[in-house]
């Protein structure tokens, strides 16, 4: 039975949103040029291949549903009332085998000795054997190392099968595309003869599979990355993780967009008193401590979902709320500097000569706007775009260590990070909590700046025009 929370019908609109401008981009060349050039870069290239990793793990689980109980007789109901998404499917051993407490990566006993009652009778303090990692293996003093290195080797040959699948399917799509032989276009991707490097989309794309494949492999027997406090899989965590940064770096630039690029064309075309209004008002919300007005408004928040509890039913439902109220509070703080920006361009735009013809032959105000200053700025708004999803994904880090993030429910790295803070004075240090969110983080906001980078030099017409 599938369940529809408002964050993900938001990203399903997103979605929609960006075919319509992947459409609109076809359709006009003066959008096809810059695009191409952002093609025609292989570190852009291979970033876009693993933001579109993270972001086929986020539709995953975005796809929520009430699982169908295997015995609706004897609970009189055909669903459970558990909400899981389709991640959770693909991720059911990670997600239904949890240990007692702490456990390193790959480790076959726990982290923290423990009572053990011994078959004779006698009791000793040891560390006893994991509930689920590494519990197929009768002596794991021994086998542990051959049985690691030949799993290993298993996944690393399914990945590189994989690939070869998919390679095999571009390959056959880009041949058709150009009428060539599937022979001739293999030829022509290894001699890099194309302007869109195919090869190091291919490598990337292939490093990405056998990655993902021997680590899926090996779950299936360790805890590649170890577990939490209570047990949970931190692999686990932090592929759900991902949603969460997704959505604060994709729905606060929904919600921020209409009003910065309204106001700042607004503000700039139209001058005088409406410029004065547009500017005392973004003046006022920068002279807010932000992090006082996320405080103050998620409190707000908690106050509203306790008194009307009825309307939350779900520890998911409340969790998602939080999150798009969050979403919300940072695109009404971060609209402001775009807005200044799309002005200050809309000013110099409005003394142009085909602006001025305009107005002097009647076009009206919102024709003009919409024909003629806003296609100028898009470039503008695109490189802010671009820039300010990994500085939105950074701050949910850093607003979930203070405690005003996200619902703590909700599996986030900046949860990840904030629960690591008490792990990291324990003796031995428990690291891999920390480590898994940052290495998750860092993946994708180093992809999102080197493909904001490229777009920026594809985007701005003064670096276009010095090329």
């Amino acid at each position: 039975m599938p369940v529809i929370f408002i964050t993900d019908a938001l990203i399903f609109l997103l979605l929609v949103m960006v075919a319509l401008y992947v459409w609109y981009s076809v359709r006009h060349e003066h959008m096809r040029v810059p695009w191409r050039q952002v093609g025609e870069r292989p570190l852009a290239m291979a970033s876009a291949v693993i933001l579109l990793f993270y972001i086929a793990i986020g539709l995953l689980d975005s796809m929520h549903f009430h699982p169908r109980l295997d015995d609706p007789e004897q609970d009189g109901a055909k669903y459970s009332t558990e909400i899981l998404s389709v991640l959770d499917v693909f991720t059911e051993k990670l997600r239904t085998k949890p240990e007692k407490t702490y456990s390193a990566p790959f480790a076959t006993h726990a982290f923290s000795r423990e009572v053990i009652s011994l078959p004779d009778g006698r009791e000793v303090r040891d560390y006893p054997r994991q509930v689920y990692g590494g519990s197929h293996l009768a002596n794991p003093e021994q086998d542990f190392a051959a049985d690691v290195m030949l799993k290993t080797l298993t996944g690393i040959v399914y990945g590189i099968i994989i690939w070869c699948i998919l390679s095999a399917f571009i390959l056959l799509l880009l041949s058709r595309i150009r009428q060539k032989t599937f022979n001739a276009t293999l030829q022509s991707v290894l001699k890099h003869q194309h302007r869109i490097p195919w090869h190091i989309i291919l490598l990337t794309l292939g490093l990405l599979t056998i990655l993902s494949t021997t680590v899926a492999w090996l779950s299936n027997y360790y805890h590649v990355l170890g577990t939490d406090k209570v047990g949970q899989d931190v692999l686990y965590q932090s592929m759900k993780s991902i949603r969460t940064g997704l959505l604060i770096g994709t729905l606060t630039t929904l919600i921020m967009l209409p009003f910065a690029i309204a106001m700042g064309i607004m503000a700039g075309y139209f001058r005088g008193w409406i410029d004065d209004v547009i500017q005392y008002i973004y003046t006022t919300l920068n002279s807010i401590p932000g992090v006082l007005l996320i405080a103050a408004s998620i409190l707000l928040l908690d106050v509203y979902m306790t008194t009307h509890a009825d309307d939350f039913t779900s520890v998911e439902q409340r969790a998602d709320m939080r999150l798009l109220f969050l979403c919300m509070i940072l695109g009404i703080m971060s609209w402001t500097g775009l807005c200044r920006l799309l002005r200050g361009e809309t000013m110099k735009l409005s003394e142009v000569d085909y602006v001025q013809s305009a107005k002097a032959f009647g076009v009206g105000h919102f024709t003009i706007m919409s024909r003629h200053i806003l296609p100028n700025v898009m470039h503008i708004v695109m490189i802010s775009i671009v820039i300010d999803f990994s500085a939105l994904v950074l701050a949910e880090a850093v607003l979930a260590y203070i405690n005003i993030g996200v619902d703590p429910g909700m599996s986030s790295w900046g949860n990840m990070i904030n629960s690591a803070r008490l792990e990291m004075a324990r003796e031995p240090i428990v690291w891999w909590s920390l480590s898994s969110a940052f290495v998750f983080m860092l993946a994708l906001v180093l992809a999102a700046n080197l493909f904001a980078d490229a777009v920026r030099d594809a985007f701005d017409p003064r670096i276009r025009m010095m090329n």
